[in-house]
């Protein structure tokens, strides 16, 4: 019985390990050689994950899903240590895709339990399939085209038009943000600066990771400041051990162009609306929108609260 106990324990452990290994070396052709964040990543290796330990902890059709879970999420949490171990990606990069990842080892675990349960004989055949058409998922995807992505925000400010336009062109030192969003390494503003004035001016919106270089493509004073994006920083600083710079931090949330639109209303104050328009590289779509609305949405209100706070604060110059 011991002996018994002694081998079930290796055999789990042999398919831990050998699912967590292959499961890294496949994210980093994904990341590294097909330079690609979708749904190979974030859909098939956690799938992957799910799927493996299943086929190679098969106990000739006695186990138990209980088991075949636990072991499928066991390689799931060593793959995300490793990931942020050997500096292939940064803790805030995994929280974010731990919902797809979670979701889509549980399917694969019980796809991998099915398996074994109802045709045990095919299953290493099934598996050995899976290893070899995997890696080609990855190439599917490399030449979608990003749709760009617009998000607007807005605020009523106690203000006219000239002392609100005066705070957008350029405004002082924000203080630390209070939201637990900006502590986890996501970029935020910290200050912006204006250097010329009218059309061809060039604005600095610095942020914690550094500056966006925005020239000015529309000046009408006090409507509407429209300005394209030439240089921008990286979105945020992983939480790691080691100074990672990831390949998602770079050309994967592109941002294209932004405005700050005034608009006079009947009780003399000024609405005033703040545009991002976007694109990010990484897919699903879907998913990684809800993030990226969220962190924009984020960032306006925090701008938008300091141009209103200076704006209601002092008299027009």
């Amino acid at each position: 019985m011991k002996i018994d106990l002694k081998i079930k324990r290796h055999r789990k452990w042999f398919a831990i390990i050998t699912t967590v290994l292959v499961a890294i070396i496949f994210s980093l052709l994904g990341i590294y050689v097909v330079e690609e964040y979708g749904i190979f990543l974030f859909f098939l290796i956690p799938f992957f994950l799910g799927f493996s330990p299943a086929i190679l902890y098969n106990q000739k059709n006695v186990i138990k899903y209980g088991e075949i879970r636990d072991n499928a999420f066991i390689s799931l949490g060593i793959y995300s240590v490793c990931l942020i171990a050997f500096a292939i990606e940064g803790l805030v990069c995994i929280v974010m895709a731990a919902p797809l990842a979670i979701l889509f080892t549980w399917i694969g675990s019980l796809l991998g339990y099915s398996l074994i349960k109802r045709n045990p004989d095919n299953a290493s055949s099934t598996y050995l399939i899976i290893i070899f058409a995997l890696p080609a998922f990855s190439f599917l995807e490399k030449d979608s085209e990003p749709e760009l992505t617009s998000v607007i925000t807005s605020i009523e400010i106690s203000a006219n038009q000239e002392t609100v336009w005066k705070n957008v062109v350029e405004f002082p030192k924000l203080n630390e943000p209070n939201e637990f969003i900006f502590k986890t390494g996501i970029a935020y503003p910290i200050n912006a600066s204006i250097v010329g004035k009218g059309v061809g001016a060039i604005r600095y919106c610095n942020f914690t990771t550094g500056s966006f270089v925005e020239p000015i493509t529309i000046w009408d004073k006090p409507n509407l400041l429209k300005f394209a994006v030439e240089e921008q920083p990286a979105p945020l600083k992983e939480i790691s051990f080691w100074d990672l710079d990831a390949p998602h931090l770079h050309d994967y949330f592109v941002s294209k162009q932004g405005q700050f639109k005034l608009t006079k209303l009947e009780n003399g104050h000024t609405l005033l609306e703040g545009t991002t328009w976007y694109y990010h590289d990484i897919k699903p779509s879907f998913y990684w929108n809800i993030w990226s609305k969220y962190i924009v949405h984020k960032i306006h209100n925090r701008v938008l609260e300091h141009i209103k706070y200076n704006s209601e604060n002092q008299s027009v110059i």
